[in-house]
């Protein structure tokens, strides 16, 4: 197989990562990364502490050089999670920076720390691992329990970039800038993996500014990666920040991704800087799945075609497909290609359900366009809330806050919001009418069970929550 970053094997001394003053060149990283994987032998599989640095990326394509599995971990995620994740991904040691603070749980793992500077000439890289040998296992919120560790491939991660290279016309030449965390698929695949792959550069801001975005645009970007809530954030500063308007005027394309991009933005943002945001649609399953071109004409609520060797249907309830392109027929969106994963690590039974013969359901539902432009319209199931470019599983908010003793009963629903694109709203029972816990009580106890991007922002009490005669909470009720 052909390598994964063809730059790293050539030694090229373009740059490669910047992470605020520290950068690395090709070359370098390949140095970095491959002394780094020297060390991990046969580990098996390693957790990567993935904080926005440049240890964090040098440790992820150190793993991926060694054809070892990586698990990268939230930094802010809860210890029940985490304990969970670590349970089922048995990694062997943890990757971290030099004087991270690792909470008690990892401490059962051998720790190796990330050098990014290495002392001593380039190392020989490993053979490149087979296509289907997995890469990373993410793990994504499950909306009926724990969170399940999604297996990637190798080939998955390649046909993903590669058909992105396509459709964004993206090459070594582009310069891209993001903030996202590098614990997901849109942060560190699409963007820190993504660039390395062209062997072109990336610019991490560390944490999201908009000043920062005008400032790196303006001085080395060609490309801005972010989700709603950062580009919602951008609108609302254009007026005050000419900088910033300028900077994104010349921009060469700006994506946003993992939830939509409310159309109020999408025009405020066009109107300022001239310049039309495109979308794209994936999950962490699929990775990438479809997207506005760079050569075609942006529409808000649209998030492009299928990509390149990526197949997309929509099918009925009755489990027949949509045939037509009419904008209004509505079916579940369901994929194949070469961008599936290849299961939920130890969970047969969820990956068998999942698809339909090679065909993955993914539970959004859609209508085509005309030209075939896909229009997601809302999830399958009530139970997925996406909040701050993060995809939240209600059910495990809803297990967190059931912990909480002044709770009697819980359920978790999404409600739009113009910053975050939904919030979370948590329906309680309390165990006593007459002292019911706070909102701030609630968010705090589940952010330190879980992360603190699921905490409810909103608490509505209930005498009791609507069921069916088979004892099953009516969430469409809650807002009737």
């Amino acid at each position: 197989m052909p390598p994964l970053f063809p730059a790293l094997t050539a030694g090229s001394a373009r740059p490669a990562l910047t992470f605020g003053d520290r950068s690395l060149s090709h070359a370098e990283l390949a140095a970095a990364a491959g002394a780094s994987a020297a060390l991990l032998g046969r580990a098996g599989r390693v957790a990567v502490w993935a904080t926005p640095t440049l240890e964090t990326a040098v440790g992820v394509v150190a793993a991926l050089l060694a054809g070892v599995p990586a698990v990268p971990l939230n930094p802010r995620t809860g210890e029940r999670e985490l304990a969970h994740i670590l349970s089922d991904s048995t990694p062997s040691l943890v990757l971290a920076a030099p004087g991270d603070e690792l909470p008690p749980v990892l401490d059962k793992l051998d720790r190796v720390n990330i050098d990014v500077r290495a002392t001593s000439g380039p190392l020989p890289l490993p053979e490149e691992p087979p296509a289907e040998a997995p890469a990373l296992i993410v793990y994504t919120s499950g909306t009926t329990g724990p969170p399940k560790g999604v297996v990637l491939p190798r080939r998955a991660i390649t046909s993903t970039l590669d058909a992105l290279a396509d459709a964004w016309e993206w090459t070594g030449d582009d310069v891209l800038v993001h903030s996202l965390p590098l614990f997901h698929v849109h942060g560190l695949i699409l963007g820190i993996l993504g660039p390395l792959r062209r062997g072109g550069a990336v610019h991490h801001l560390g944490r999201f500014e908009t000043a920062a975005v005008a400032r790196e645009l303006a001085a080395h970007g060609t490309m801005f990666f972010g989700v709603p809530t950062m580009y919602h954030r951008i609108a609302e500063a254009l007026s005050d920040e000419p900088a910033l308007a300028e900077a994104l005027s010349g921009a060469r394309l700006l994506v946003s991704g993992s939830a939509a991009l409310p159309v109020y933005d999408h025009e405020r943002i066009a109107a300022a800087t001239g310049r039309r945001v495109i979308e794209r649609y994936g999950m962490t399953e699929t990775l990438m799945n479809t997207s506005v071109r760079a050569d075609g004409e942006p529409r808000p609520g649209t998030v492009g075609v299928p990509l390149a060797r990526v197949k997309v249907r929509l099918v009925e309830e009755t489990g027949e497909e949509i045939t037509a392109y009419d904008g209004e027929s509505v079916g579940e969106i369901q994929v194949c290609g070469p961008n599936l994963f290849s299961e939920y690590l130890n969970r047969p039974d969820a990956t068998a359900a999942a698809f339909d013969g090679p065909w993955f359901r993914t539970g959004d539902m859609a209508t085509r366009d005309p030209d075939g432009a896909v229009r997601i319209v809302g999830r399958k199931a009530t139970d997925l809330i996406k909040s701050g470019g993060y995809k939240i599983g209600a059910g495990e908010i809803e297990n967190a806050l059931l912990d909480h003793p002044a709770v009697r009963e819980a359920a978790v629903t999404g409600e739009p919001d113009p910053d975050l694109g939904e919030r979370i709203v948590a329906w309680i029972v309390p165990s006593n009418m007459q002292s019911p816990p706070s909102v701030e009580e609630l968010a705090r106890h589940v952010a330190q069970q879980l992360a603190p991007h699921k905490r409810p922002r909103e608490v509505r009490l209930l005498d009791e929550l609507p069921r069916n005669d088979m004892g099953k909470i009516m969430k469409r009720a809650l807002h009737g």
